[in-house]
């Protein structure tokens, strides 16, 4: 904790360059939408091979929700996030927050980004979900498929590169929202922003606490965030940010086998700082990044039973250096060298009532990795792609990662594209060095993709559809396996996953848009949190002052427990939202009261989890 202060009171320096960077790309390319998460540079989304969503601040604003995830969850194809209660995600066995693409997602198999920087438990590998919070965020990149090109380990089945907040605007914006709904559910937050010649701050603070639709169901947070930019010259620009989440969940267990005292007290912070250069056709940026967790955990005992003699302690880092540098020095041409340095693992013990320590852990591990992308436009029409990374692991050694793929654009709105890739995952310590079935000798999980994606926009970009089909190969699956009777994690599990994913918007008049999404996957195996069917839409009618907006999601073939093919689950909500603006956006107030799962639908995501049936909330935000 103190190292983290140290580099984030003492460095603060940048983050991303990608909403106000004006650096040219060959006129071919029509700047409609650009991403950064493909090539570590501004691109046009339709001149990289990989299948890519991207969700802005307005989408995520009109949600009106304080976590990230579930926002996702509805607007991106093929993109599913477990659940089990009205707000929070917690940790530990019973947490929810598995983000899955295409079925490949337990297990922390895709990668969460912020800023491109790898975000992550450093003992468990799990995600942080309850520290991806709506309002510190400007956009988010999906890469729907591996990653591990340009972000290494734990890309494997995608990466959600979520790009933090900066004010864009000269002067300052404040903005504030209260909200309140069932289960005592209290949503707090607000946030500023400045900008004054060549300086830049935005500041955020939120907090979430609900009593849960579950007896001993709470859940308490507060998230700070601050980041702050300053363009040291026309070539070199400087920004830092830190985040802090404390928070406090109860889980009740499973309704077939209820716990008491199953507490966690979890301290999350990252903060990153970079330094970024564009020379027009030389651009790059060398980011360093820490993140760091102290955990405290009740495992609770089961009603009846007797207390916890003990509870577990974890303190875990994860940090790491990133240098890369982009060139454009050939008409069409660019390509990207890297380099990366992380360290990422941390320490665990119990502590008794009688004040002895049991040491369970005490491991770190270092990774290195150089990699090479490099693109070509020809005759106006294709895009070549291709690009390998090698990946050193202090304990299991190297990875080699090659991708490639082609982009065509034969005619105006239509984009061809076909791609390669290979992700990996590397093991946790968990899986190395914690529990009896600790195994050092594993080595990495790992699969290949295929994909083609065809998109066309119709009625001067008022309409546009996308259509992608994948195949997913997938081997060195670590599972729990007995052998001689012994169990042990070992390298064993194979799986295939394919599918079709479909997308769809239209802007129907000024102030009517519709926009739905579907996604069919076929596997050899049952997978938990990887729904068969999913399908999302939602329209949006906004005349005058007034927004509404209605949607419906359904999900059909989830397993809630891969070991019984029987127990699948099928549900359908409906959602909705109405909103009236006095004033304006930048200085007003908006009311607005929304509801889910309206048909009071019964379901459960994570198994012995049911969901909460009918959800109400209303708030009020001001900006001035």
């Amino acid at each position: 904790m103190k190292n983290a202060l140290v580099l984030s009171l003492g460095l603060l320096v940048c983050s991303p360059l990608y909403a106000d960077e004006t650096q040219k790309v060959d006129s071919l390319i029509n700047l409609k939408e650009v991403v950064v998460s493909a090539n570590k540079i501004i691109v046009n989304k339709n001149s990289v091979p990989l299948t890519i969503s991207v969700i802005g601040r307005d989408e995520i604003e009109a949600s009106s929700e304080s976590a990230l995830l579930p926002v996702l969850s509805q607007r991106v194809p093929g993109l599913f996030v477990t659940q089990k209660g009205i707000t929070g995600f917690g940790v530990s066995k019973d947490g929810a927050g598995t983000v899955n693409v295409r079925g490949v997602g337990q297990g922390n198999k895709v990668l969460m980004l912020f800023d491109g920087q790898p975000q992550w438990a450093g003992i468990f590998g799990h995600s942080l979900p309850d520290t991806y919070v709506a309002s510190d965020v400007d956009r988010v990149e999906v890469i729907r498929g591996p990653g591990s090109l340009l972000y290494g380990s734990n890309a494997m089945g995608g990466v959600v590169n979520i790009i933090t907040r900066k004010h864009h605007q000269e002067g300052r914006r404040t903005q504030a929202r209260v909200m309140y709904g069932s289960y005592n559910t209290q949503k707090y937050m607000i946030n500023n922003g400045y900008n004054s010649g060549r300086f830049s701050s935005f500041i955020s603070l939120n907090h979430d606490r609900t009593d849960g639709h579950r007896d001993n169901a709470e859940f308490r947070i507060t998230n700070g965030f601050a980041k702050l930019g300053y363009e040291l010259s026309d070539q070199f620009k400087a920004t830092g940010d830190i985040s802090l989440a404390k928070y406090k969940n109860q889980n009740p267990g499973a309704i077939t086998a209820p716990l008491l005292d199953n507490d966690m007290d979890i301290l999350r912070g990252t903060t990153s700082l970079a330094v970024e250069n564009n020379f027009g056709k030389i651009s790059g940026a060398i980011r360093a990044f820490y993140n760091w967790g102290d955990h405290e955990i009740n495992d609770g005992y089961a009603v009846g039973g007797n207390p916890r003699t003990f509870l577990f302690n974890s303190n875990d880092h994860n940090y790491g250096v990133l240098l890369y540098q982009s060139f454009h020095l050939l008409p069409g041409n660019s390509f990207t060298l890297g380099l990366d340095y992380k360290n990422w693992g941390g320490k665990a013990w119990n502590d008794s009532i009688n004040g002895n320590r049991e040491d369970i852990v005490n491991k770190k591990i270092d990774e290195t990795a150089g990699y090479l992308i490099m693109q070509q436009e020809l005759l106006n029409i294709f895009t070549l792609n291709a690009g390998v990374r090698y990946e050193y692991n202090s304990v299991f050694g190297g990875e080699w990662v090659p991708q490639a793929g082609v982009v065509a654009r034969p005619f105006a709105g239509n984009t061809i594209r076909a791609s390669l890739s290979k992700g990996f995952r590397s093991p946790n310590i968990r899986e190395m060095y914690m529990y009896p079935i600790q195994n050092a000798k594993l080595k990495p999980e790992s699969m290949f993709n295929y994909e083609v994606a065809v998109s066309q926009s119709f009625l001067n970009g008022r309409l546009f559809a996308e259509l992608t089909g994948f195949y997913i190969d997938g081997k060195d699956m670590i599972e729990r396996r007995e052998i001689d009777n012994i169990p042990l994690n070992r390298n064993v599990g194979e799986f295939t996953n394919k599918g079709i994913e479909a997308e769809l918007r239209f802007q129907v008049l000024n102030n009517l848009s519709i926009d739905a999404n579907y996604s069919y996957l076929d596997t050899n195996k049952p997978l938990l949190a990887a729904p068969k069917n999913q399908f999302f839409a939602g329209i949006t009618y906004a005349p005058g002052r007034f927004n509404f907006h209605l949607n419906t999601q359904s999900i059909s073939g989830l397993y809630t427990n891969a070991e019984k093919n029987t127990d699948k689950e099928s549900y359908t909500l409906l959602n909705a939202r109405a909103a009236y603006r006095f004033g304006t956006r930048d200085k007003g107030a908006n009311i607005f009261v929304k509801g889910e799962n309206l048909t009071a639908a019964r379901y459960e995501i994570n198994q012995g989890f049911p969901m909460p049936k009918a959800i109400f909330m209303g708030g009020v935000e001001v900006t001035f």
